[in-house]
């Protein structure tokens, strides 16, 4: 193995990150030239318009899971606590506006994940190889521009009394069932 991957101080003095044991002792740029050779196709993008909490949770599920980017629209700061560090080894782009994001994703069929009236249900629905899907803040939802932007507005089918699921929650269940279609 090419010894420039490593890095000498975690090599020393170990490697306390939350990395799978083949990342252990790498820098990140190692990790993240690594996970580029096999990045998924799957976008996300995150509607930042109130510096919502769960938007780490949304990054650290879209490394779980490898996908190709994630996107910020709006705000450029978050919360990256909840992320634990792992933007770090994903491709992030900020778009300051819903037109700038959709513009860079040219080619993506945007999805939008949200229980608003109309929407379709996600086990139902297509989820194109090359999707883009779009999350907005807890609460809100997804704004009337970027709605209007979406191709299809998808729901995660629900069975309780609460009106919605976390979206932290939303997007591991949207982005594995993506996963499980075209991957899996």
């Amino acid at each position: 193995m090419n010894d420039s991957i490593y890095d000498p101080d975690l090599l020393a003095n170990g490697d306390t990150r939350n990395v799978v044991d083949k990342y252990r002792g790498m820098t990140v740029e190692a990790i993240k030239a690594d996970l580029d050779t096999s990045r998924h196709s799957l976008h996300i993008a995150i509607e930042n318009l109130e510096r919502d909490f769960n938007i780490g949770t949304i990054v650290r599920n879209a490394n779980a899971f490898n996908v190709s980017a994630v996107h910020i629209i709006g705000r450029k700061q978050w919360n990256k606590r909840g992320a634990m560090v792992t933007d770090r080894y994903m491709n992030m782009y900020y778009h300051p506006t819903v037109a700038d994001f959709v513009a860079s994703v040219n080619g993506h069929t945007i999805i939008g994940v949200d229980n608003i009236e109309g929407s379709q249900p996600i086990t139902a629905s297509d989820l194109p190889i090359d999707t883009v899907m779009v999350f907005g803040s807890e609460g809100p939802g997804l704004s009337e521009e970027m709605i209007a932007a979406c191709e299809n507005i998808v729901a995660i089918e629900q069975f309780g009394s609460t009106r919605s699921v976390n979206v932290g929650v939303a997007s591991g269940i949207a982005m594995y069932l993506w996963l499980q279609r075209h991957m899996l």
